[in-house]
């Protein structure tokens, strides 16, 4: 048995982790080259480049479990809301 064996690995699925390894490498390397400092934006706290990502990752998350909770649509349009959230907290959260 392979390693990868015991999970199915689909194309969608690969993408969105290949995806997360290339946001958290990109992350690094910004912040080793311009490290970052807290900042008050629209969220009630100081958060850093990385706080703003992993809130931005997991309010994604909610937004597609509460797509599939609420809608039978397809989950293209929860990713493109998600993809909005993602920005939106990066850049003024």
């Amino acid at each position: 048995m392979s390693f990868l064996g015991w999970m199915a690995w689909t194309v969608p699925t690969a993408i969105f982790f290949a995806a997360i390894a290339v946001m958290l490498t990109g992350m690094t390397v910004w912040q080793l080259v311009s490290p970052s400092v807290e900042r008050r934006g629209l969220l009630p706290m100081a958060t850093t480049r990385g706080d703003r990502l992993f809130i931005g990752l997991l309010g994604s998350a909610f937004i597609h479990l509460g797509w599939m909770a609420a809608t039978g649509l397809p989950l293209w349009w929860a990713l493109a809301i998600s993809i909005v959230f993602l920005v939106a907290t990066m850049r003024w959260g």
